[in-house]
């Protein structure tokens, strides 16, 4: 987000006895996400007493608290406070170098998802892996990304018969998006590659590797190379400040 410059408009919401919803748009683009984890950074720093976490999603920001250190209303008041006037700056993010083997055994829906969007599966790997996407949240299954920033002429409707599960480090797309797959799920999305980076592994410290507001560029390899980096349990992709 630009110096100097506020949403222009949110809504604050009582979502349960421990949590408020703040709202920041009724879509799914950039420069509302790019608000949710600005916003979410600024209420990081003021450390509020009786805040226990945040939960950033595509268009808001879930706040959760202890009821016992800190009064519903004081605490909408606080970010109401914040939201009119805090002047801020996004924090730039990781931008993440993942390897994707794409194709073959680890990409099963590439040559078919090439045939309906009127493509050869070279020029298909070419516009996924050109991109720097934007994860817009992490969801529905423990560190599963969804990215924002897929080429338009990889846009794709999701499978009619979705598959009852898909394994760990899936690289898909779906509707106008595209996504890391962390752990064996059900999935509607058409599988492109997978990847050896794990994006949910119990073994680490912290155990999720992505963030909402974070980034992410591809990089296409071999088998022999994906198989490599694969057998090691603890491989970390590689990241950068620069996209």
């Amino acid at each position: 987000m630009d110096d100097e410059k506020k949403p222009s408009t949110w809504v604050i919401q009582a979502i349960a006895d421990q949590a408020v919803n703040v709202e920041f748009g009724d879509c799914i683009n950039e420069a509302i996400n790019q608000r949710v984890t600005a916003f979410m950074d600024v209420l990081k720093q003021q450390q509020i007493p009786g805040v226990t976490g945040y939960l950033p999603t595509y268009r808001s920001l879930q706040v959760s608290y202890d009821s016992l250190r800190i009064r519903q209303s004081h605490l909408i008041h606080l970010i109401d406070a914040l939201l009119s006037n805090t002047r801020w700056t996004a924090t730039p993010g990781r931008c993440w170098i993942v390897p994707v083997c794409y194709g073959g055994e680890q990409g099963i829906d590439l040559e078919t998802s090439a045939t309906a969007l009127g493509l050869t599966c070279d020029e298909l790997v070419r516009l996924h892996s050109a991109p720097t996407y934007r994860i817009y949240m992490i969801g529905f299954v423990p560190g599963f990304a969804y990215l924002g920033g897929l080429d338009e002429r990889l846009h794709l409707a999701r499978r009619t018969s979705p598959r009852q599960e898909v394994p760990a480090g899936s690289i898909s797309i779906g509707g106008m998006q595209s996504a890391i797959g962390s752990v064996a799920a059900p999935s509607g999305w058409h599988l492109l590659g997978k990847t050896p980076a794990k994006s949910f592994n119990l073994r680490r410290e912290q155990p999720f590797l992505f963030s909402a507001g974070e980034r992410v560029r591809f990089l296409p390899i071999g088998v022999e190379e994906y198989q490599a980096l694969n057998a090691d349990p603890d491989y970390m992709p590689q990241w950068s400040h620069d996209a």
